[in-house]
């Protein structure tokens, strides 16, 4: 009885917590479907309807056709950027994140060690202490006003990701590698041929939070992209802001948003067993 006592406890929390954290989506997915004037009231007055008097399905068409200066072109211009990026993004990560983690977990150099430390303290750096070096550098190389600045150090690597594939790699039994060896294998055939296939889990969770990382990441677009038709999703969102700073047609923002959100939310429910066996990768052993 008391189990049952706990396990309904824990899930009646776990149920108000879910609704708490899918409130703001039912706010968003509400106001698309408002009238302008209902928008404006549940933005300014801070009136919340559940459910709007007359769904307005065509908010999300209209609001696609009002991002950017040109009518769906700004739309499809976004969406096209945005999934190169992000793919390229996604397989240099990935690539590169894999091939230093099986560095620094089976390769043995002078050195390893303090190189290892090194890489995890760059992760106490903020974003903006590194922002302006970083810009002052790609514009000494003529980069600015293109993907490069936001794709090539994807393929240098991420601290944490290379720390979650070289704790994976640490644990694959000597013997494997030494029979590899034995066949004829060297690094690199290892790597692709037992490494790779066997870290699915690490290679999941690496592709998911680098790819909602990325789908929805302004400030660097906003940075390095000074182009209208070279400009991503999350910039062109900004297209509903007045000159003023505050957000006009409200309902329109909220339609777009919801629709920029698609892709991250198939993607998860896609890969969510394993997302969640990334998750809990090393977390019991035996």
């Amino acid at each position: 009885m008391k189990n049952k006592g706990t396990t309904t406890v824990t899930v009646i929390l776990l149920l108000i917590g879910s609704l708490v954290m899918l409130f703001p989506f039912w706010w968003m997915f509400v106001t698309s479907l408002s009238t302008p004037a209902e928008a404006s009231a549940a933005a300014t007055a801070g009136t919340f309807r559940w459910w709007p008097e007359d769904a307005q399905w065509r908010n999300y068409g209209a609001a696609l056709a009002k991002m950017g200066s040109r009518p769906w072109y700004g739309f499809l211009d976004a969406l096209s950027n945005t999934v190169v990026i992000t793919t390229l993004v996604v397989i240099g990560q990935v690539l590169s994140c894999s091939l230093v983690g099986y560095a620094f977990a089976r390769l043995r150099f002078r050195g390893r060690r303090i190189a290892f430390i090194l890489m995890i303290a760059t992760m106490m750096l903020p974003m903006q202490v590194t922002m302006i070096p970083m810009f002052i550098m790609f514009r000494s190389f003529g980069w600015i006003d293109t993907i490069l600045p936001l794709v090539v150090p994807a393929f240098f690597g991420a601290p944490f990701f290379i720390f979650m594939f070289r704790q994976f790699f640490s644990q694959v039994p000597e013997a494997l590698i030494e029979a590899a060896r034995i066949d004829g294998c060297g690094h690199l055939r290892i790597w692709l041929q037992i490494m790779v296939p066997i870290c699915k889990p690490v290679i999941a969770i690496t592709a998911i939070f680098t790819f909602i990382f990325t789908w929805n990441d302004f400030m660097g677009p906003l940075i390095y992209l000074q182009n209208e038709d070279q400009m991503t999703l999350a910039v062109a969102l900004n297209s509903f802001q007045n000159q003023y700073g505050d957000f006009r047609d409200a309902h329109f923002l909220m339609a777009a948003s919801i629709v920029t959100m698609i892709p991250c939310i198939v993607l998860f429910f896609v890969a969510q067993r394993q997302f969640v066996s990334g998750l809990t990768l090393g977390a019991v052993k035996g």
